[in-house]
């Protein structure tokens, strides 16, 4: 298995990607360690946050290899260049440009609402393809669009709370991202404790959805 596959895979495997989002990541660094103890491999740190390129930094020394380290809202080629440059494994966007899908070093999950936009963020490279944003599709899309696109790994993004992982696994999700519903106000350094029974009730939505 290639470098970039088995980045996808430890993204899968986790089944979750947790969406590091706030003002400033002046926390992430917390969240991060309450979410790997809680058994979630895989985060995002938004480029929107301030300090996000220092945080990724941060997050590859801090944690270990086995756990997946990407960047989100990519949207250009320098944005990538200071991702990866910095440590991420992974990069996502919530547009398709098959120009930054097909250049890109890591892996790059670029979001999509349609079909077309699916087949052609698939065509264009990408291992897994975000679908966003998802819960104002819902499973039942995602479940309608694998009839005739088996073939396409997607990962549903934007809205979807701990109580819908499992639905969107069974309609053949590969993983899920979700932010604000899991993360909660930890980003901003609010209540720790509570962020890790939500990060558990996540991790045992994914155990329960592939068992």
């Amino acid at each position: 298995m290639s470098e970039r596959s088995e980045t996808t895979a430890a993204v899968i495997r986790s089944g979750i990607v947790a969406i590091l989002r706030a003002p400033s990541a002046d926390y992430f660094s917390a969240v991060a360690e309450v979410l790997v103890d809680s058994g979630i491999t895989a985060m995002e740190v938004t480029l929107t946050s301030r300090g996000a390129i220092e945080a990724i930094a941060g997050l590859r020394r801090q944690l270990p290899s086995s756990v997946a380290i990407g960047a989100g809202t990519v949207l250009t080629a320098d944005d990538a260049k200071a991702a990866v440059g910095a440590g991420a494994e992974f990069l996502v966007s919530p547009v398709v440009d098959a120009e930054l899908v097909a250049a890109s070093e890591v892996p790059f999950y670029p979001g999509t609402s349609t079909p077309t936009e699916m087949y052609a963020a698939w065509r264009a490279g990408a291992e897994l393809v975000k679908l966003f944003p998802a819960a104002g599709l819902g499973p039942s899309f995602l479940r309608d669009v694998r009839g005739p696109l088996p073939q396409i790994p997607v990962m549903p993004t934007g809205g979807i709370k701990i109580e819908d992982i499992a639905d969107w696994l069974f309609a053949g999700a590969k993983a899920v991202g979700i932010g604000s519903p899991l993360i909660g106000d930890a980003a901003s350094g609010g209540n720790m404790h509570a962020l890790a029974a939500r990060a558990r009730h996540a991790v045992s939505a994914v155990a329960f959805a592939r068992s």
